[in-house]
């Protein structure tokens, strides 16, 4: 029996691209496992408070350096006695947190000036780029450094910092691929039809510079966090009694030697927490660059 007079056959639409990259992105396993891995830290974040074994102010000295896999306290004691374990579980809220403070602020003033510069280029692209080269110039840490000493240590003084000193970074890879779309039709049309230099840049640019953006993003997530544990390490981040991974790792070089084991918990979830962003940041790379081509 035929299609009835007047039916129409409409093919699905096609998916969007958004949809496109996420596909590509979740393809590869390992980009997969490493989301897993940071969404249970997340988890363990938020849930740090039904989940921690103990108090991790908590101190008792006749417990203290207690050793790994020891009785009551899976991971041992540190030289105060309190619950490595607990102080692990706690810490990671400030160890996710911070990061994105720090590039929260990077995105916050790096993303609007990289696009503005790079589409409306002229003067204000050339004042823009002479700042940021200027800033680029200093070793980040250094200049993270400069800002502290200014406005005093802290955990949210050292993550403004840090921001501060990635932003012209992020500025430059946004003012990049905000040039490289600048040129193209669908802008020039904008721009005929009268669309305001706001709405072209939001609804035009934007969309069109979220690849490597997102790259970006990742890569100094990561950066941030080895930052805050450096500089808990120096004790200029987060200040005692609350506990970071970095200021752990300070704790365990300072009884180095009566127990060399406090080094293990907070060395292995720093590392594995960059390892994880650093190959889920490949995995983004991977896939802007099996978007371009088939572009």
């Amino acid at each position: 029996m035929g299609a009835p007079i007047g039916a129409v056959h409409s093919n699905p639409a096609p998916p969007s691209p958004g949809r496109v990259f996420v596909r590509r992105i979740l393809k590869s396993r390992t980009n997969v496992a490493c989301l897993v891995f940071l969404g249970l830290l997340a988890v363990v974040a938020v849930a740090a408070p039904w989940i921690a074994p103990y108090d991790p102010a908590y101190q008792k000295l006749a417990s203290a350096f207690l050793p790994l896999f020891s009785d009551n306290h899976l991971l041992g004691t540190d030289q105060l006695g309190r619950d490595t374990l607990s102080r692990l579980i706690y810490a990671t809220q400030i160890s996710l947190v911070a990061p994105l403070i720090a590039v929260g602020f990077a995105a916050v003033t790096g993303l609007p000036l990289g696009l503005l510069a790079g589409y409306l280029g002229g003067k204000f692209d050339w004042i823009a780029g002479r700042v940021a080269d200027a800033l680029i110039a200093l070793p980040a840490l250094v200049l993270a450094l400069a800002i502290i000493a200014i406005f005093g240590p802290g955990l949210t003084n050292a993550m403004l910092a840090v921001g501060a000193a990635t932003a012209p970074r992020l500025f430059r890879v946004v003012r990049g691929a905000a040039m490289n779309v600048r040129e193209e039709t669908y802008i020039e049309a904008s721009k005929v039809v009268g669309c305001s230099t706001s709405r072209t840049v939001l609804v035009h640019v934007l969309p069109n510079v979220r690849s490597p953006l997102l790259v970006q993003l990742t890569l100094m997530l990561s950066l941030a966090l080895l930052a805050e544990a450096g500089l808990s390490f120096l004790g200029l981040g987060v200040q005692p009694p609350t506990a970071s991974w970095g200021s752990m790792l300070r704790g365990a070089f300072d009884n180095r030697f009566q127990s060399p084991w406090m080094v293990v918990p907070p060395g292995l979830a720093i590392m594995l927490t960059i390892l994880s962003l650093n190959m889920l940041g490949d995995g983004i790379r991977d896939a802007v660059g099996q978007e371009r081509r088939k572009a």
